[in-house]
């Protein structure tokens, strides 16, 4: 079980992610599980799949190469990132279930807010219908990662998805929008995917504070990470 989690406020990209590699490389199997609530200043990350082509015009936000997986995302503030620093050996699963046990958290955060998380197949992360993202409908079974592009109004994301394990310990994480300033998502095809709506609580129509959301989410990460 994840003991309280630790609530960072906004601290600096780089720090924290040498941290989390510091933590597990220097971790051994009687070591705690861990739980980082935190946000960042504004950063884009590049994760190991990342295509420069992808990053359209950074402009003056610092671009920061990552070993995380997945494609490039943005971070800033209002937005709550959960990194969780897991012994998956230890819990009893492997990495598809730990990705899907994460996914269910957020989707049980937006729950909480009224809003109806969606999973994509293919396309790691949470999404909304922009159109109606209070509806309890499910997604059509037909609806893939393709249709993000082809499709570009049906969905916006509204958490972003990376991880990295090394010795069967995780670290890197997830990222929920809050209330942000979502210009700089128009500067990159977010995760990869060109013309990709990216949401935020805030502009669903929910006012919650950040730490509101830090909580709710901390609390349903220490929950289905069991």
């Amino acid at each position: 079980m994840i003991p309280a989690p630790h609530i960072l406020g906004r601290v600096d990209y780089q720090p924290t992610v040498q941290a989390m590699q510091d933590f597990t490389a220097q971790r051994t199997p009687d070591v705690h599980d861990q739980l980082w609530i935190c946000e960042h200043p504004p950063t884009f990350t590049q994760g190991l799949a990342g295509k420069a082509d992808h990053l359209l015009n950074p402009g003056d936000i610092p671009v920061v190469q990552t070993n995380r997986g997945g494609q490039v995302t943005y971070h800033g503030p209002g937005q709550v990132v959960g990194y969780p620093l897991l012994d998956l050996q230890r819990a009893g699963y492997f990495v598809k279930e730990y990705v899907y046990r994460i996914e269910e958290a957020v989707i049980q955060t937006l729950t909480h807010f009224g809003v109806t998380g969606l999973r994509v197949p293919g396309a790691p992360g949470i999404y909304v219908r922009l159109q109606d993202p209070f509806s309890h409908a499910r997604l059509e079974a037909e609806f893939t990662s393709k249709q993000l592009e082809t499709s570009p109004l049906v969905l916006g994301k509204v958490a972003a998805l990376g991880i990295k394990v090394s010795r069967h310990c995780t670290y890197h994480g997830v990222a929920l929008n809050v209330a942000m300033d979502l210009e700089p998502f128009s500067r990159i095809n977010p995760c990869g995917y060109a013309g990709l709506q990216t949401v935020d609580l805030a502009t669903l129509g929910v006012a919650v504070t950040w730490q509101d959301a830090a909580q709710v989410l901390a609390d349903k990460l220490g929950k289905y990470l069991v």
